[in-house]
């Protein structure tokens, strides 16, 4: 029945937009020559617009909006920047910022790093061989983020026993089974070892997808411009760097921003290890205590504008990189 309605609603909504656009054209085939061509165009775009401005542009109006008031029972109302100033002076929110900030420099270089050398180094084996490693590498990808990140819930479980026969975690059974003891790997915050404990598992996940987008930018890179560097007394090293990295640096870009921006909304892993606490919380997990536990949707509401400033300066390079990417085509 499910397989039915899923069925009826394609249907409806492909016949609905054959229709749309029959009606648009017909309408500019009314125009004259010179205007049809100039305005059919916008026509076809034109329901794309309308979807971007109902599911996008509204939502994010509406956002910005609330940000700015606070809601009393079943009103809203006007509160300025309060919500901002009482966030940003407070001390769970800036550990949030600070943890965040962490993550944002860590995971995204450490990513694209070590997709580039597992890349660089799968590339040197045997054609079966160099297949199988990429697919061992690259299968945390097909796991989603809460799955991966319950199974390293129980890699870093804790128990005070010293017997590794009681240790649930990977860590500590192993770390107790060669005579040292247990560590709370999670709760320990010094230095923030818990929170780096945490990018290990992104780290773990993305590191595949960085790989293969990496390894075929190797490969394209032309011969031709490796025999010349050779031929000129280059050392494998410095082909490495000299050659190979600037002739691959879109994508290095290309995967560093695309990192970033889910680094930028990282929920799930710190929701399902930690909850946020034992000062591993992020602005995404913020958002959610506030949304949902404090039920103060005021800040929750600015704690999404305050998330969407930060990513807009990353979409503009992001966008102006594809811009300087076409036209170096």
């Amino acid at each position: 029945m499910k397989l039915l309605s899923a069925l009826l609603y394609v249907v409806v909504g492909i016949g609905a937009g054959v229709a749309v656009y029959w009606i648009l054209n017909k309408i500019a085939e009314l125009l004259p020559n010179k205007a049809e061509e100039r305005v059919k165009p916008f026509l076809y775009i034109l329901p794309a617009y309308l979807a971007i401005s109902i599911y996008l542009i509204y939502p994010t109006i509406v956002t910005v909006f609330r940000s700015f008031q606070h809601q009393a029972g079943a009103e809203w109302q006007s509160v300025g920047l309060r919500n901002y100033t009482e966030l940003l002076q407070s001390s769970d929110f800036r550990d949030a910022l600070f943890n965040t900030v962490l993550w944002i420099i860590i995971v995204p270089a450490l990513t694209v790093a070590l997709g580039l050398a597992v890349a660089t180094l799968a590339d040197r084996l045997r054609p079966t061989s160099e297949n199988l490693a990429k697919t061992v590498i690259f299968l945390p990808m097909a796991v989603s983020m809460v799955g991966a990140s319950t199974v390293w819930k129980f890699v870093y479980a804790y128990n005070a026993s010293p017997d590794s026969k009681d240790q649930v975690g990977l860590l500590n059974a192993v770390k107790t089974a060669v005579g040292g003891d247990p560590t709370p790997w999670l709760q320990n915050d010094t230095f923030h070892l818990n929170s780096l404990l945490l990018m290990v598992i992104l780290l773990w996940s993305q590191v595949g997808y960085s790989m293969v987008l990496l390894s075929a930018a190797v490969k394209g890179v032309p011969v031709d411009t490796l025999e010349a560097a050779r031929i000129d007394g280059a050392s494998d090293r410095q082909i490495f760097f000299q050659v190979v990295v600037p002739q691959i640096k879109g994508t290095l870009v290309t995967v560093f921003v695309t990192v970033l921006i889910s680094v930028m909304k990282i929920f799930d892993v710190v929701y399902v290890t930690t909850g946020g606490q034992f000062n591993t919380n992020v602005i995404g997990n913020a958002f959610f205590k506030m949304f949902n536990t404090n039920f103060d949707y005021g800040k929750s509401y600015a704690i999404v504008v305050m998330l969407m400033i930060a990513i807009i300066p990353v979409m503009i390079f992001q966008v102006r990189h594809f811009k300087q990417e076409e036209a170096n085509l």
